[in-house]
């Protein structure tokens, strides 16, 4: 396949970016698009210039690194993650925008690269449950309802990767937050912080600089690991128990 691709390249957060096009040849319909970007900085470093720089670690799915938007769309035109994205969901002869995740909330590093740590401070004020030292306990030692570990493990499937936050015309990260909070407060291990969980990471989604959400549902769709948007309403239920609580 051979392709024109156009390219966001940023030197620094402090410098403007741009669009820049190359041509890339050879490209087999098996490769990822990962590797697509490994085959065009192979050639711009043969050639002396500097290799694009994007983020990526796992390559398998799990880890949420891979972020770009291809052709407007967060992770591209499948329902998967960048890495698990492959070359055959393309024409010979396409020509395709990379972008980085584009929202306030998340400030470009350099050219594909962003700054998530947004979401770890969100995540630093609630997204744990407090355990005792010692050995760990058996699995089967607290019983947790069908249905209730269901709704957990739906939500813990959430890989942070940033996808709901670049999909949403608001930047808002509502549907990254309800995973955590949502994940953990229906567990009886995570009953101790239930309400200061909720309202902590909401406070810090807020002070984040994070957009509000209306509903769009563009989050749940670009959602590589298909947390729904029903998400929200449970989580904004959680908020208003917790707020009456606390007001007791």
């Amino acid at each position: 396949m051979k392709l024109n691709l156009r390219i966001w390249r940023q030197k620094s957060a402090d410098t403007p970016g741009a669009m820049t096009t190359y041509e890339v040849d050879g490209i087999s319909s098996d490769m990822s698009f990962l590797e697509m970007l490994d085959t065009l900085n192979e050639d711009l470093i043969l050639r002396g210039e500097e290799p694009v720089a994007f983020d990526h670690d796992c390559r398998e799915g799990i880890c949420g690194a891979c972020s770009l938007v291809i052709n407007g769309d967060a992770h591209g035109p499948e329902r998967t993650t960048t890495c698990q994205l492959h070359m055959r969901s393309f024409r010979d002869g396409d020509t395709i925008d990379v972008e980085p995740w584009r929202a306030a909330a998340f400030p470009v590093v350099k050219d594909l690269v962003v700054d998530r740590s947004a979401f770890d401070r969100i995540i630093q004020a609630g997204g744990y449950i407090s355990a005792p030292t010692g050995s760990a306990p058996d699995a089967h030692a607290t019983p947790v309802p069908k249905p209730d570990a269901d709704f957990a493990f739906e939500h813990a499937e959430c890989i942070g990767c940033g996808a709901c936050v670049a999909a949403c015309p608001n930047g808002s990260a509502m549907l990254f937050t309800s995973a955590k909070v949502n994940h953990l407060n229906v567990l009886p291990q995570g009953a101790p912080e239930r309400e200061t969980r909720v309202l902590d990471m909401v406070r810090a989604m807020d002070d984040e600089g994070f957009g509000g959400c209306t509903l769009t549902g563009e989050c749940a769709t670009a959602c590589p690991k298909g947390i729904p948007l029903p998400s929200i309403a449970a989580m904004n239920k959680e908020w208003l128990r917790a707020t009456r609580k606390v007001r007791r």
